[in-house]
């Protein structure tokens, strides 16, 4: 058992922490992206419809189960997951939510480090007086190591560390000391720098337009964002979008939830606390993070640059760019307030990824929560530090989509049937109304039992098969074609056809066009020109002199799979595999030690 016993200070701390744990870098990095890229206010509806469906009935299953399991002693998913089934195999889902969290932790802290560098940075006026353009590539020059931006080797690396340094000390002070006051500080501030950078988004209007471009007006891109178009309903990918934008945002599936309510007393209310999460959640996604980064990039630089361009990265590579035009002083404070937003939404959400490992190690290995905290710091290091050397190279990808995506899903469609087919209805909605402070209306029961379970399966089959350009009519019509984007597709490597094998003794190029051979200094450029519109560039690759040459002079035409270049290559397909050997790894290495604390407790409970 647990060498120390924790416990939330107050109801307002556990749902600010809940509230934390929620709300992170996607609600204001990933809502305004899926939101453009799947047709604006078209977005919103499926969105409110996954998160009453979807979202609110996962969170009251997560939090009772989690109260349910920690009333036993149970302060990590697979064995509060083995509390709720009488077959203990239940417990082994449960290591998604112990391996999910350290694998997000590893990749989600270095996208917080950012935001902590550039902090420092907008205080330091390193943006000021640069073009867009160079904005940009001073993003690209942080996230390649090998360059300094600050005049510190490594400067990535010296962030990362930083800030998972911090994140390990905050949760060595525990739930109380640490975590919950952590919450009570970065909720608050992040709201009003939401709220102070959302009053001059809507008060920008077109007041920065450039002369000629007839869409930059930030009330271009609020409308773009809350004007429906019925028409997008039927569109199969919004919904999927949608639904998947539900996990991102709420922390669904991850176990966070679970081991967070693991903590509170036996007829605490849950009903009314987790509404009181999502919904302020919901609030600060939707009115906030819909109302910084697109009303302003629209008002400077037009709907149609904003729809063409949203990306992640948006929120570094253009909004200190567009901070620059609001004076030195406007600009400063701006890009203090929007990255210091960022940095608290995503340290709340990081916290909560220490809790399930923590508690898990406290409750089967008795560890002190010091040293609970440590050792999760560590093995977020080891699994975190190839997402820092390796990111151009698709490791953080890797982890993004096999950890996040793939993982929450499992486990979501996992406990859903658990509680409601295993555990029972009748017993978990006696379960999720106990001691609340509300009458939750029993339409919620069936939607539980059938409702949910259904949507998640139906997520997770259309996302193990999804047909090639997601397009399910022509699929059924002349036959299912996989997409290379579907996780059968992503395991097997199908976006990848060229440059296949991890070490080689030359480069194949991975588009058709005309060459221009490039050499400079101990380097040559291969770049690859459209054969239609020469001025197009269908691709561009880089390689040092030391040890490699070109194979295609300028004016050579060039066909996929051609080699262009010889030498010793390390092809991307090398980290890809590194990135699952060490997912793989870690999974297995979870299940290894939850079968070691199984055989420590007594045969009934194990």
């Amino acid at each position: 058992m647990s060498a120390e016993t924790q416990s939330w200070g107050s109801r307002v701390g556990l749902i600010l922490a809940m509230a934390g744990n929620a709300v992170g870098l996607g609600n204001f990095l990933r809502f305004p992206v899926q939101a453009v890229q799947n047709g604006g206010g078209a977005f919103i509806i499926p969105y409110l419809v996954c998160f009453l469906l979807m979202g609110i009935p996962l969170l009251w299953i997560e939090w009772s189960s989690g109260r349910y399991g920690g009333r036993s002693g149970n302060h990590s998913t697979p064995f509060i997951l083995g509390s709720m089934g009488r077959r203990k195999f239940w417990k082994y889902f449960g290591v998604f939510g112990i391996y999910t969290n350290i694998a997000v932790a590893a990749y989600y802290c270095y996208i917080e480090s950012w935001t902590l560098s550039y902090v420092f940075h907008s205080l330091g006026q390193s943006f000021t007086g640069l073009s867009q353009t160079e904005v940009a590539a001073f993003f690209d020059s942080y996230v390649n190591i090998s360059e300094s931006t600050f005049g510190i080797p490594y400067e990535a690396v010296f962030f990362y560390i930083v800030c998972l340094a911090l994140n390990t000390w905050i949760l060595t002070k525990g739930l109380k000391g640490g975590v919950e006051k952590v919450a009570k500080i970065g909720m608050p501030m992040l709201i009003i720098f939401g709220v102070i950078l959302a009053i001059r988004a809507l008060t920008l209007g077109a007041s920065g337009a450039p002369e000629g471009c007839l869409d930059c007006d930030a009330t271009i891109g609020l409308n773009f964002l809350w004007e429906p178009q019925f028409d997008s309903l039927t569109n199969f990918n919004v919904w999927l979008a949608a639904a998947g934008q539900i996990f991102f945002t709420l922390s669904v599936g991850m176990g966070t939830i679970h081991c967070y309510a693991a903590y509170v007393r036996p007829k605490d209310d849950i009903a009314l606390n987790a509404m009181s999460a999502g919904w302020m959640n919901g609030f600060v996604e939707i009115v906030l993070g819909a109302s910084v980064v697109i009303p302003i990039a629209v008002g400077y630089l037009g709907l149609d640059w904003v729809k063409e361009n949203a990306g992640f990265s948006m929120a570094f590579q253009t909004m200190p760019f567009l901070f620059g035009k609001w004076g030195m002083v406007l600009g400063t404070l701006a890009g203090v307030m929007w990255f210091g937003l960022l940095f608290f939404a995503g340290i709340t959400s990081s916290l909560a990824m220490g809790t399930p490992w923590m508690g898990f190690m406290q409750d089967e290995f008795g560890y002190s929560v010091k040293k609970s905290a440590i050792t999760f710091g560590l093995i977020t290091l080891v699994m975190g530090l190839p997402t820092v050397f390796f990111y151009n190279e698709g490791v953080f990808d890797q982890y993004d989509y096999w950890g996040a995506t793939v993982g929450i899903v499992i486990f979501a469609l996992a406990e859903s049937i658990l509680f409601s087919w295993v555990f029972g209805i009748d017993k978990g909605w006696d379960e999720i109304n106990a001691g609340s402070d509300i009458t939750l209306p029993r339409i919620y029961k069936p939607i539980i039992k059938y409702v949910t379970p259904t949507i998640l399966l139906v997520i997770f089959t259309m996302s193990l098969i999804t047909p090639k350009d997601n397009d399910f009519a022509n699929a059924i019509e002349n036959g299912w074609e996989l997409d290379e984007g579907s996780i059968i597709g992503r395991a097997l490597n199908m976006s990848r056809p060229y440059n296949r094998s991890s070490f080689a003794d030359h480069f194949e190029s991975e588009a058709e066009g005309i060459a221009e051979v490039q050499q400079q200094e101990g380097v040559f450029s291969i770049i690859i020109h459209s054969q239609s519109a020469p001025e197009e560039v269908q691709a561009m690759y880089v390689f040092t002199e030391e040890d490699n040459a070109p194979l295609v002079a300028t004016g050579e035409s060039v066909a996929p799979g051609q080699p262009i270049a010889s030498g010793s290559f390390i092809n991307d397909i090398f980290y890809i595999h590194l990135a699952r050997f060490m997912l793989i790894g870690l999974f297995i290495f979870i299940v290894a030690l939850v079968w070691r604390a199984s055989m420590n407790r007594n045969p009934i409970e194990s």
